[in-house]
This record gives C-alpha cells, structure tokens and sequence, in this order.
C-alpha cells in the first residue's frame, strides 16, 4: 500500500548575507545543494535506489521547466501543495556523482519570508522530499519500491539524510570576501598611527 514517504536533510547557509545572492531577473534570494543521494540508508532507514531517482527526477525535470516546481515551510501529510504554505520554486536539478543537486529560489511569501529570515539568523533547517509509494524490508532497510512518485521538496525543520549541505549561490554579482575584522583593525591602525608613524603590526 502507498504511503506518504518524507525524507530531510540539512540545509545550511554560507556566512555571505543572503541578500547578495539573488536571481538578477527578481531579487528573489538562491541556494543550492544536494536534495537527495541515493542507495544509502538515510536517517528514517528507508533505501532509495539510482535507477528510482533517475526515473522520478527525469519526470520531475518537467514540474521544473513549466515554473511549477513549488514546495513548502514544513509539510502536511497530504499529497497536495497547499499554495498558501508555498516558500520556495525549484529553478534546476542536476546530478553530481551521486548526489542529485537543487537550486533553490526563496518566494517573497509569507512562508518565503518567514524561511528567509530563520536562514538569515543562522537557523538551520532541512530540505526534504515528499513523495508517495510503498516499502519492503530489506535486510536492516525498508527499500523504496517501484511505485515510489516524487512530489516535490519542503523545507523543514528535523534532517534524516547524513551529510547534504546548501549554500548559497552568486547570481550574477562578485563573491566579496568580507574581514569580519576590518572595522576593528582600521580603528587600530587609527590609533597607532595618530603620531603620524605606524608601528609594524
């Protein structure tokens, strides 16, 4: 019998502000990184296959390309996507070695604004499949079984999937490495070279 299968994993920000890293058409803030790797046992025990992913990320690929790639801040047990709980549209996939790769536009919507904030504060949080299909144990896994559908990804709060990180992406502006020191070290050098010669710091 099909059941809905949720799977998290960590998503977490890159110390440059969120803000410089915007879709250059809109504003709108972008992350990237892993969404799902396959054939490891994950957090919830459960074991998705390549040949499953391969499959569902070909169909899912469509939802992305008709701009309807949409997911929400923690997500119902329900096969639907609540519109009013939307944050976030999925703009790519792709594969990396194994890992299957996202990038990630955060909505200017209630549920956006709220995930936008939460990141910007250093909260971490986890994207996280959701889909519909039936489990067979396995050994010590429960194996995701042909039926597995994609539905779309959600942000949410607990991981299960081990070590997938998101960071940030520069949409078109120079990455600029910011000195979190630079204010207190131009006050320095003020100070020790008020006389008019400087010291070899």
């Amino acid at each position: 019998m099909k059941q809905a299968l949720i799977e998290t994993i960590p998503f977490n920000v890159s110390p440059i502000k969120l803000t410089e890293n915007k879709n250059p058409l809109n504003g709108n803030p972008i992350v990237e990184g892993p969404l799902a790797t396959p054939e490891v046992k994950n957090g919830n025990g459960r074991y998705y296959s390549e040949q499953l992913w391969k499959r569902e990320i070909e169909k899912y690929m469509n939802v992305v390309k008709e701009n309807r790639a949409t997911g929400e801040l923690d997500h119902p047990d329900s096969s639907i996507i609540n519109l009013k709980n939307v944050c976030h549209i999925i703009r790519d996939i792709w594969w990396d070695g194994r890992n299957i790769m996202g990038k990630i536009e955060i909505l200017p919507t209630a549920s956006g604004n709220i995930l936008k904030a939460l990141i910007d504060n250093g909260v971490m949080v986890g994207v996280s499949s959701r889909g519909m299909g039936s489990l067979k144990q396995v050994g010590e896994v429960m194996e995701v079984q042909d039926d597995f559908e994609l539905l779309c990804w959600d942000f949410v709060s607990t991981p299960s999937n081990p070590g997938s990180y998101m960071h940030l992406v520069n949409e078109g502006l120079n990455n600029q490495i910011v000195n979190p020191y630079a204010k207190a070290n131009s006050i320095l050098t003020e100070i020790l070279c008020a006389n008019g010669t400087c010291p070899i710091i």
